[in-house]
């Protein structure tokens, strides 16, 4: 099916769209864009850079994608920014291309950016999380059915596990866990994120044991190296304590405990 384009659309005739997109007025596409079949571009949405998208994704007005990072290391080259599909992207959200020759800025698939997200260069996204009106700085990594509170801003190579919800008005400057709950000016480890939890079905038992970890490694004043081993040797062998063992274990930055 033909896609539908505004007459007051600037699309630069290299650009590729897929089949039954809607380019709404004032929008502009740059030579190296490439979206998937059903996207839908509000109005006044600037894609531009090396940037592919997948499809069914949905951009609301004033929207920036894929343009220069805004790092001061940037030495030209060609960087990416990949987003997959069936995201929702809202006013004024801006996602900036990757530093570095060859590298990517990624977003997966499934994702709400509420108003005004700033996603910085080569963060990374992972499926189905929440950013409401957030900031990542660069070199983010946000894993899968993570949740950014509003207004909340994430320092450079920091991490937000998988399942974690971060409050709004949070400065996380060191790594949030997966499935744990952080808050606070700067964000600390508060308990499991109980609601995303039930909301993604993980059972009463597996929740018990996730308790158990965060006061292992919160609350009784342990060396990482000491909480971990105390996980893996008196708590059941369970996926998500292993995800959580194993991304305690490769933090850089510690833990915001």
């Amino acid at each position: 099916m033909a896609s539908k384009i505004h007459p007051t659309a600037v699309i630069d005739p290299r650009a590729r769209l897929g089949e039954d997109c809607e380019i709404g007025p004032y929008c502009v596409i740059g030579p190296n864009v490439q979206l998937g079949d059903r996207c839908r571009l509000h109005s006044h949405v600037v894609i531009d850079g090396h940037t592919v998208l997948g499809s069914d994704n949905e951009i609301y007005p004033f929207a920036s994608i894929g343009l220069k990072t805004e790092d001061l290391k940037w030495r030209g080259g060609i960087t990416w920014t990949r987003i997959g599909d069936r995201n929702t992207i809202r006013e004024c959200v801006t996602i900036n291309s990757a530093t570095g020759d060859g590298e990517a800025t990624v977003i997966g698939s499934d994702n709400h950016i509420t108003s005004a997200s700033h996603i910085g260069h080569n963060t990374i996204i992972g499926n189905g999380c929440i950013l409401a009106s957030a900031g990542l700085a660069g070199h983010v990594i946000i894993e899968d059915q993570a949740v950014v509170g509003g207004k909340s801003v994430v320092h450079q190579f920091c991490r937000v596990g998988r399942m974690a919800m971060v409050g709004g008005l949070a400065r996380v400057v060191q790594d949030v866990p997966p499935y744990m709950m952080a808050e606070g000016h700067p964000a600390v480890t508060r308990t499991i994120n109980k609601v995303g939890l039930d909301r993604r079905g993980v059972p009463p038992e597996t929740q018990q044991a996730l308790r158990r970890a965060y006061k292992i490694l919160f609350r009784e004043g342990l060396t990482l190296k000491e909480a971990v081993a105390r996980i893996e040797n008196h708590l059941p062998r369970l996926p998500e304590l292993e995800h959580l063992v194993a991304f305690v274990r490769s933090s850089q930055r510690g833990l915001c405990r």
